[in-house]
């Protein structure tokens, strides 16, 4: 007889064996990964808190923050905060919360300046996240805020001061009242499924019908519905280097690509030499074809 099997059994038990080990040194871990680094975390870890912690060493003027918002803002949020497009308007709109269409910015709504600090470190530039330093943050947060009139325009921002700037709508944030409870499952005595139902509507939910998104009559194609709701954001005013719509020179070299490639590049995102097409324009909820029709409408119209 062979003294393979017994080999094989051996092995298996000294496996065996030797994962038990191992897992029982990382109990919780299931052997897998490693415990992340300070590095590691703090490569994500960028949050800012409404006390200023979270907050990096630095500082920005308003002089400085203006030149810079001109450079890296303007394009789309306007010179003095307006708003370009359907881009958002920053300052303004005091007063205006309880009307029925208010306008919802800096000055008016928000709650904290580290909001401010945080989402323009985390997000902005539109083309180029991240890519502002932490200074540049500090002076391009100061200039909106004095767009609002929220500081003088000798003032300099830091991680000293911020968490001091009182916004006008912060006495409007309440927190939560209500307890955070942990309930018993229930495993006897419960409701029958055909019993639970929504006790806070009177409509019956079949006879809701759905409203229709109004689009303008002159608008004769898929793309162009497309092109006007979202694409045009950027290739109307050419923000971002965008080719404009109807500008033929913006256009030549990209139709001579081939459509199939500016389809690709609309869908996958593409990095160009005069500026950056994110993927699906930044609108993930489109799916391809409509893409694509968008695409076939701008080139349409920029022949």
């Amino acid at each position: 007889m062979s003294n393979l099997p017994k080999l094989v059994c051996f092995s298996l038990l000294s496996l065996s064996f030797s994962l038990m080990t191992h897992a029982a040194e990382k109990a919780g871990y299931y052997g897998y990964g490693k415990a992340a680094s300070q590095e590691e975390i703090a490569g994500w870890d960028i949050d800012v808190r409404p006390d200023g912690m979270g907050l990096p060493d630095g500082s920005g003027s308003v002089e400085d923050g203006e030149m810079l918002y001109e450079d890296k803002c303007a394009e789309c949020h306007g010179s003095f905060g307006e708003g370009v497009g359907r881009f958002p308007v920053l300052a303004g709109g005091e007063g205006t919360l309880t009307d029925l269409r208010p306008s919802k910015t800096v000055g008016s709504f928000w709650a904290h300046a580290s909001t401010l600090w945080d989402y323009t470190h985390r997000s902005m530039p539109f083309t180029e996240p991240q890519s502002l330093s932490d200074n540049e943050v500090y002076a391009v947060v100061a200039y909106v805020l004095y767009l609002n009139d929220l500081v003088d325009d000798d003032f300099e921002l830091n991680q000293r001061n911020l968490a001091e700037i009182e916004m006008p709508n912060k006495p409007n944030f309440v927190p939560d009242p209500r307890p955070d409870v942990q309930n018993v499952r229930c495993m006897k005595g419960c409701k029958k499924a055909n019993s639970i139902g929504i006790a806070s509507s009177s409509v019956p939910l079949d006879n809701i019908e759905m409203q229709k998104v109004a689009v303008d009559e002159k608008v004769t194609s898929p793309g162009e519905v497309i092109y006007t709701q979202s694409c045009g954001i950027c290739h109307k005013g050419g923000i971002g280097g965008a080719p404009i719509v109807g500008e033929k020179s913006d256009w030549k070299s990209r139709i001579s690509a081939g459509m199939l490639t500016m389809k690709q590049h609309a869908i996958r995102g593409f990095q160009g030499s005069t500026g950056f097409m994110p993927a699906k324009g930044g609108f993930m909820n489109l799916s391809d074809d409509q893409v694509s029709e968008a695409v076939e409408f701008m080139v349409e119209a920029s022949q």
